[in-house]
């Protein structure tokens, strides 16, 4: 027999390197984008092909901006990028043109709307001092949502900015010298249709529906809201109610960003009410859900054809699209050398309807018709586009600033602030349409201020 064979040792494996293990645990949030980047691609740059990487990050102590950014380079990180670039944006939603500004000063959007992101940015916009800040971003974001406005800092700022203007955020805004307003309201229109001031003075000592008598209501009237419903009681309840005030309240606009009922009354045979009415339109704009909504859609759910965002906030005040017919008024007077006023207005308007008879703008147009090689009915139909988007390439629009801009030698502006001396009962001093709009612009400034702090 032969001798046993004798028994071979496995060979040990060579000795081996520690493979580095780079541990970064709730540290990259302190770091700004760049930081970031700087921190990920050197920890990358150490790692062998087959070295690991360690890291926990709470995202919820990131401001939104830089949770997107900081998961885009982990992601990067992971699929083994030879070195991290500046994350492309995640496709979102657009700002309209007059709102666009630089894409890294604006907090990013997810490219799927997230409802709690959202309110979270609106509770951010909001200023520091605005009440229950979850209901403002809640109404606002139901208005965003049904009216597919879309949802970023700057359009948020935007309706903000209003608010702020109107109302400072009081759903009901207080109204000052308002029973001085009223009263003389009232012996104006007594006047007019004859009923003696003792009858309206009497009348005033009836006790209303609320158990006190209309003098005291109109004594101690504070709101619009408050001067609504006492019109309402008074057309229904005093003998000369109907005939004095039938049609007429004095309150047109309302709410927090001060809407215009009748635009309300309108919106609502155009586009489905997000919520239930349990009574009238014009009550429904009194409330905080009507009137962010309501003035939401007014300012920001129409195509505004202007590069600065100041024009919109004039329409706001003086009626879409005023700026574009102030810039459209503006050219014709250039063309013509006959004064006109830029008000925006370009026909002439019997409660609410156009009228027959034509306008300065409309005679100073047919002075101009063989120029524009237009009959006098091809103007006339032109100007009534003047509400709509449409008249922005109608053959009147485009023949008039055609003729200026060549009389100007460079293209004239297609936008231009409405000339408009505010008047109300509720103005005391000298106000304008611009005035507002750059009240308005200025606090859209500092909201996106804040915004620009969540970055």
């Amino acid at each position: 027999m032969s001798p046993p064979s004798t028994p071979r040792l496995a060979s040990a494996p060579p000795p081996t390197t520690p493979r580095p293990l780079p541990t970064l645990l709730d540290a990259l949030h302190y770091f700004d984008h760049a930081g970031q980047a700087d921190v990920l691609e050197r920890i990358h740059a150490a790692l062998p092909p087959d070295g690991l990487f360690l890291t926990r990050v709470d995202l919820t102590l990131m401001p939104i901006r830089r949770r997107l950014l900081a998961s885009t380079l982990l992601l990067g990180l992971l699929a083994g990028c030879a070195t991290v670039d500046e994350p492309a944006a995640p496709p979102g939603p657009r700002p309209p043109p007059d709102m666009t500004r630089p894409t890294q000063s604006s907090p990013a959007s997810p490219a799927v709307p997230d409802s709690r992101q959202n309110q979270s940015l609106i509770g951010l916009l909001l200023p520091a001092s605005v009440k229950d800040k979850a209901g403002w971003a809640n109404d606002l974001q139901t208005a965003f949502n049904h009216l597919k406005i879309p949802q970023l800092a700057e359009t948020y700022c935007a309706a903000l900015a209003v608010i702020e203007q109107e109302s400072s955020f009081q759903v009901d805004p207080v109204v000052p010298r308002l029973p001085d307003i009223v009263w003389h309201e009232l012996e104006q229109r007594a006047a007019q249709y004859g009923i003696p001031k003792l009858l309206v003075t009497t009348a005033m000592r009836k006790s209303s529906p609320d158990g006190r008598s209309y003098q005291k209501r109109i004594d101690t009237l504070k709101s619009e809201k408050q001067l609504n419903a006492l019109f309402k009681d008074m057309i229904a309840e005093l003998p000369f109610g109907a005939k004095l005030l039938a049609d007429y309240n004095p309150v047109r606009t309302a709410g927090p960003m001060q809407v215009s009922i009748a635009f309300a009354e309108q919106q609502v045979l155009e586009t489905p009410y997000p919520y239930r009415l349990t009574s009238s339109v014009r009550d429904e704009v009194f409330t905080r859900r009507g009137g962010v909504y309501f003035g939401s859609a007014i300012l920001l759910d129409y195509p505004a054809p202007y590069t600065d965002v100041v024009y919109r906030f004039a329409d706001f005040n003086a009626g879409r699209y005023s700026s574009r017919n102030a810039a459209f008024q503006s050219a014709l007077s250039r063309i013509t050398g006959k004064a006109l006023v830029f008000d925006g207005d370009l026909l002439r308007y019997e409660k609410g309807q156009a009228s027959a008879q034509p306008s300065s703008v409309e005679i100073t147009a047919r002075s101009l018709a063989n120029r524009l090689k237009m009959t006098t009915g091809e103007i006339r139909r032109d100007l009534n586009l003047e509400k709509t988007p449409a008249f922005n390439h109608s053959p009147l629009f485009n023949r008039v600033f055609a003729l200026a801009d060549k009389a100007g030698g460079a293209p004239l502006p297609r936008q231009a602030m409405p000339q408009i001396d505010l008047k109300s009962p509720k103005i005391s001093r000298k106000l304008t349409t611009e005035w507002f709009a750059r009240r308005v612009e200025g606090r859209y400034r500092s909201c996106l201020k804040r915004a620009d702090g969540l970055i």
